[in-house]
């Protein structure tokens, strides 16, 4: 019995040590932002002169990757057909991958877009291999441009996004990659997409400002950015072993020594997932994708000839979803700490000290964007019970990848159509499986009790084992909700499947 209680403070201190170096890093992310944005402000984001004229630009490919994409397939088309280049230096390609009437509702429009002179391909694959890596890989085929363009079907770039990103290629041949902000479309919708509005903003706003201007690493975000194809083809091109290609690419080019650039004033809309379901299953791809890459990436990285400091801040972030099943097995070791009187042993306090700097982060992303930062800060304890709620959803993703187990590149359904509030819930990509729901439920019955426990064992934990439970129970809740919605029977108009964007009628 000794033995085992040992064995078991052992490992919950080495728990606490590994949540302690990557909340570390995450400080070390916040001191550079600091540092950049208020001091030193060396990182210059304006755009460089143009250094030619429209008939010496050069080419650019943009690549639009779909799969069953009805309701928004047409607007990204629309909105790269706007774009603000010079014809003849422009190609479009939409690679599409569907199995629904995508394909049906999209060839029309392109076939117009070609009698207007504009040079768009669509490119139709019967089998979806590789996913979007394979789509990617095999667009690179059919194209000459030497820059390439890519965009989600979800994001809607403004007609000058290639005269605001292209000039800084041209400026430094060693740029393999420009990236730029992620803005929402339907922020504002409920509480989920507040949550994961204010979650993207303290990313883009902070965490990709700072690792741009400390030179450190990080990882092209997979759309609204452009890669050099150069840098592409010197890092190995796309490649399918992992659900997060853009990643592991990232990656595999720094590497090699090719720099990344951060454009933070240049924005490009998106909608975030409405549903609960829709947003776990992005999370499980982004979690299981992301621990992939660290497998295959941590070693590679390690033995580069980057410096240190690259390479600590660039293994950290590799382990960005690994961290959730050990802040999951955290929290289940700690009532049996607690029974064992061995916390008295675990220096823990100083973990919650460091995990001050995570609001911090998340204000100081409000602050550099919104005028009203303020408020939107106030939305801070809903990210807390979101991304809590989300551990055992992202520590199954994430333990699936570190045991080799293979997994399916499961898009995120998008269903905002226009503006429409809840006009997903009756979209046909509106779907359910519940998998979750009764370990979520399970974990929320464990620290309720735990926090039970606590009142008398551990006073200081009790606002822990609670915040907890609350996350678990509200995601558990919101999952129920959604799917006795989903099952209600279709009553009015009003509650029908909306049309596709673009479509007649509309």
């Amino acid at each position: 019995m000794g033995f085992a209680i040992a064995l078991l403070r052992l490992v919950y201190v080495l728990c606490i040590l590994i949540l302690a170096l990557y909340t570390c890093g995450q400080l070390y992310l916040l001191y550079t932002y600091i540092v950049h944005a208020y001091f030193r402000r060396r990182y210059d984001e304006k755009s460089p002169a143009m250094l030619c004229s429209d008939t010496q630009l050069p080419k650019v490919t943009v690549q639009l990757p779909l799969f069953n994409e009805r309701y928004v397939a047409r607007r990204i088309i629309d909105a790269v057909a706007a774009l603000d280049y010079p014809r003849e230096r422009l190609h479009i390609q939409v690679l599409d991958d569907s199995t629904d009437d995508t394909t049906d509702l999209i060839q029309g429009r392109i076939a117009q877009l070609q009698s207007e002179g504009l040079r768009i391909d669509l490119i139709h694959r019967a089998r979806r291999t590789g996913y979007k890596a394979g789509a990617l890989a095999n667009g690179l085929l059919h194209t000459d441009g030497e820059f390439i363009a890519i965009f989600d079907a979800d994001f809607i770039p403004a007609p000058d996004f290639l005269r605001q990103t292209v000039p800084y290629f041209l400026a430094d041949p060693q740029i393999g990659v420009i990236q730029t902000r992620w803005g929402h479309l339907n922020g504002d919708e409920n509480l989920l997409t507040r949550s994961q509005a204010l979650a993207i903003d303290g990313h883009f706003a902070v965490e990709q400002y700072a690792r741009c201007a400390g030179d450190l690493i990080f990882n092209f975000n997979g759309t609204c950015g452009l890669w050099r194809r150069a840098c592409i083809l010197d890092a190995g091109g796309w490649q399918s072993e992992t659900l997060t290609e853009d990643f592991d690419l990232s990656y595999r080019a720094q590497i090699r020594g090719w720099r990344f650039w951060y454009l933070r004033d240049v924005v490009v809309p998106g909608e975030v997932p409405p549903q609960i379901h829709a947003y776990k299953q992005q999370q499980a791809r982004w979690a299981k994708g992301s621990t992939q890459v660290l497998l295959k990436m941590i070693g590679p990285l390690l033995r580069s000839r980057l410096s240190l400091r690259k390479r600590i801040m660039g293994a950290l972030q590799l382990f960005q979803y690994a961290i959730q099943p050990i802040m999951l097995l955290t929290l289940s070791l700690t009532p049996i700490m607690m029974l064992t009187r061995s916390l008295d042993d675990v220096a823990v306090a100083p973990l919650g000290v460091l995990g001050l700097g995570v609001p911090l982060l998340y204000v100081l992303g409000q602050q550099a964007l919104y005028d009203d930062w303020l408020l939107r800060s106030m939305y801070f304890p809903l990210l807390m019970i979101f991304s809590s709620g989300m551990t055992v959803n992202n520590s199954r993703a994430a333990l699936s990848a570190l045991l080799g187990k293979p997994g399916e590149f499961k898009r995120t359904p998008k269903f905002h159509l226009g503006g429409r509030s809840r006009g997903w819930k009756r979209s046909r990509y509106a779907t359910h499986s519940g998998s979750d729901l009764l370990w979520e439920i399970g974990f929320g019955l464990y620290t309720l009790m735990a926090a039970l426990m606590a009142e008398s064992l551990a006073p200081s934990f009790v606002v822990y084992f609670l915040l907890y439970t609350t996350a678990f129970f509200s995601i558990a809740g919101w999952d129920m909700l959604e799917r006795i919605n989903l099952q209600r029977p279709v009553t009015n108009l009003h509650s029908a499947e909306p049309e596709p964007i673009g479509q007649p009628g509309r």
